[in-house]
């Protein structure tokens, strides 16, 4: 349906040509490159054909990009300029581009070795920073001893430090220190919520003795042989360094802070390593002989003509095909208008197969009422919508990102006609505020009917389009089947399902119409229940298992009653929007009024209208989802197709123009 026509493409050319050729190719950016493992492994073509080595290029390229973005990385941590909302690529012409990066290279790939470095030395002096501040809090316990940290014994005596658990009763450990070793002196310098930190002094004779003492209150010894003087010293020493360190710090991020004025040269220059790798990649998947590369893939027919014309200025042999019938060609949507964003509903599941048809302008009209009854706030609608609006006005969007805010503009529209439908404008916030703040009887009418008081008909016309939804889907189905050359499975396994199906809501609801409805209902459920097991075990085995195969596909009929039953979600998620937010009111609306009231009630406003807009959005966006990958989906579509990937610029940064063809 709006499946992109894919061409088969074969070319052979001269390796002289092939290196501006690849630069042209890149620029057109519509054809895909098929990788060459296959004919490499291939014993015929093995000894007349090697693939280009240049992996060394490709690393070093690769090595040149992460240094770049670690440089760019570096200069947005410290960037005080306000960052936008989305990123978006800067456009420029490719002449433009070309001559900006011959003026700019050399200097901005100093000012990216600038700033590699100042990026390397900022976490160089926060590791040694962080170290000196543990080494201080390790040293705090001992900051009001005056003994050296260095020292461990004098000509008589020896000096333990160390510690002990905070919960060790200090006058038995002195006691058992003191009958063990009678000449030490044991001094509890300080402790906190985990030790006690104990200082001891023992004449050297007595030191195991001392030690067999400690270890009954497992005593765990400490030793600051690396530090000179007290602890208050090393202390003081260690804060002036880290003092120090915080300084060359900081003027390492005022230099990368100045960076970010250049920092548009760096990202220029980052987009353009990516396009030399991306094209030394492509190298790789080309054969070549001493003489002639090849290579083949994929470009849609649109793109042919254009493709043409570079291949015969390049004076390249080129063959163009359709594809072969079990050939897999990979898959580019191109759908229009209102469909086109909601493209993004079908590559979150899945592309579709080569037999399958794009379903996106047939979900679009589906997904576009179903998110609008889920959220049903008119009010809730308008702030969707307009703040998609003004994002696609400030921003130039592109792919994904686009697409769906495109989306959720049009679902924004949706939730304002349902919500104008069911008369719901941030709930009934207007008629409590107007009671509540004016004793006035205010009440906005819904243009159909309000949900909560009549939440029965919500319910049937939820079933009621949920049944058309399914419907359509089976036509799709049928339709297939008719393409494909089966014409009979369409009658036999849609055709017949419709009878059946719509004669049972005859048989249940035309009385209301008229008498003969329910006739009519019980002749057509009856012809397609019969139909249904006579055809639906016909590929089956013996009489038997077409009997046993009938009876089979017409208990199939649970399914489609619970896939109905399924767009009950519809009126759920519709009566939680409106009752959310009629809660929200009337707590607001606690407080009474006055002014203290009128705060209570736009405090619970603004709150309870993020919150509701927000969770209740999420449910819309995904059981709208669920609805046509569950439901819908299930009856005709099998996805697992392929995106194609064109050989083209990915850029991060900037977005290069193709410039216009003079016909002049």
């Amino acid at each position: 349906m709006a499946v992109v026509e894919m061409r088969k493409l074969t070319v052979i050319g001269l390796n002289s040509g092939r290196t501006p050729f690849i630069h042209e190719l890149m620029h057109l950016g519509v054809v895909e490159i098929n990788s060459q493992e296959g004919i490499v492994n291939d014993e015929e073509w093995m000894p007349d054909i090697f693939r280009t080595s240049n992996s060394a290029d490709v690393s070093r390229l690769e090595a040149d990009i992460a240094r770049v973005s670690t440089a760019i990385e570096a200069i947005n941590r410290y960037d005080t300029h306000k960052k936008p909302l989305f990123q978006v690529r800067q456009e420029i012409v490719r002449e433009d581009f070309a001559n900006h990066m011959n003026r700019t290279k050399t200097d901005t790939e100093m000012n990216v070795d600038t700033a590699v470095m100042c990026d390397k030395q900022i976490a160089e002096g926060q590791n040694e920073s962080n170290r000196l501040k543990s080494v201080i809090a390790g040293l705090k316990p001992w900051e009001t001893m005056d003994l050296p940290l260095q020292m461990k014994e004098t000509k008589y005596s020896a000096v333990i430090l160390g510690t002990v658990g905070n919960k060790t009763k200090f006058e038995a450990l002195l006691q058992a220190v003191l009958e063990k070793a009678p000449s030490s002196v044991v001094q509890q310098v300080s402790a906190d919520a985990q030790q006690i930190y104990l200082s001891v002094i023992c004449l050297k004779e007595e030191r195991e003795q001392l030690l067999e003492a400690l270890r009954e209150f497992a005593f765990n010894p400490v030793s600051f042989a690396e530090h000179k003087g007290t602890a208050r010293d090393a202390i003081k020493q260690y804060e002036v360094e880290v003092g120090e360190i915080q300084q060359r710090i900081l003027a390492k991020e005022a230099i990368l802070s100045e960076l970010s004025q250049v920092r548009k040269n760096i990202e220029f220059l980052y987009d353009s390593l990516n396009m030399r790798r991306d094209r030394a990649k492509i190298v790789g998947d080309m054969l070549s002989t001493e003489m002639v590369f090849f290579f083949d893939g994929w470009m849609p027919i649109k793109a042919q003509p254009e493709v043409e014309e570079l291949l015969k200025r390049f004076e390249f042999y080129y063959d163009i095909k359709e594809p072969e019938a079990e050939e897999e060609i990979p898959v580019c949507l191109n759908n229009d208008g209102f469909s086109t964003p909601f493209e993004a509903i079908t590559n979150m599941y899945s592309l579709p197969s080569r037999h399958d048809i794009d379903p996106t302008k047939l979900l679009a009209p589906f997904y576009f009422i179903f998110f609008g009854m889920m959220l049903s706030d008119a009010a809730y609608g308008i702030i969707i919508a307009v703040g998609c609006w003004l994002i696609l006005k400030k921003f130039k969007l592109e792919g994904m990102t686009y697409r769906m805010i495109k989306m959720f503009f049009y679902c924004g529209i949706s939730t304002f006609m349902w919500g104008a439908l069911f008369g719901g404008w941030f709930g009934d916030f207007f008629t409590v505020a107007a009671k509540t703040l004016f004793d006035v009887d205010f009440v906005i009418k819904p243009i159909w009917f309000d949900p909560l008081t009549e939440p029965m008909k919500l319910l049937i016309f939820s079933l009621i389009l949920g049944a058309v939804h399914l419907f359509v889907g089976m036509g799709i189905q049928a339709y297939m089947l008719i393409r494909d050359g089966h014409p009979l499975d369409a009658l036999f396994d849609i055709g017949l399902w419709y009878i059946l199906l719509i004669g049972l809501v005859l048989y249940g609801l035309g009385g209301s119409m008229a008498p003969v409805m329910v006739t009519v209902g019980t002749v057509m459920s009856i012809v397609g229940a019969v139909g249904i097991v006579l055809t639906g075990g016909r590929n089956k085995k013996g009489i038997f298992g077409k009997i046993t195969g009938g009876l089979g596909s017409l208990y199939g009929i649970t399914s489609y009653l619970s896939d109905v039953l399924s767009y009950s979600r519809l009126l759920a998620l519709g009566l939680a929007t409106g009752v959310v937010a009629k809660v929200i009111n009337t707590l607001g609306s606690l407080a009474g009024g006055g002014v203290k009231g009128t705060i209570v009630l736009l405090l619970a406003f603004v709150f309870g209208t993020v919150f509701n807009i927000a969770i209740n959005a999420l449910g819309a966006f995904v059981h709208s989802c669920r609805l046509q990958y569950v439901e819908f989906f299930g009856k005709f579509y099998t996805g697992g197709g392929r995106a194609f990937t064109p050989f083209e610029r990915k850029t991060k940064y900037i977005k290069i123009l193709k410039e216009e063809k003079n016909n002049g």
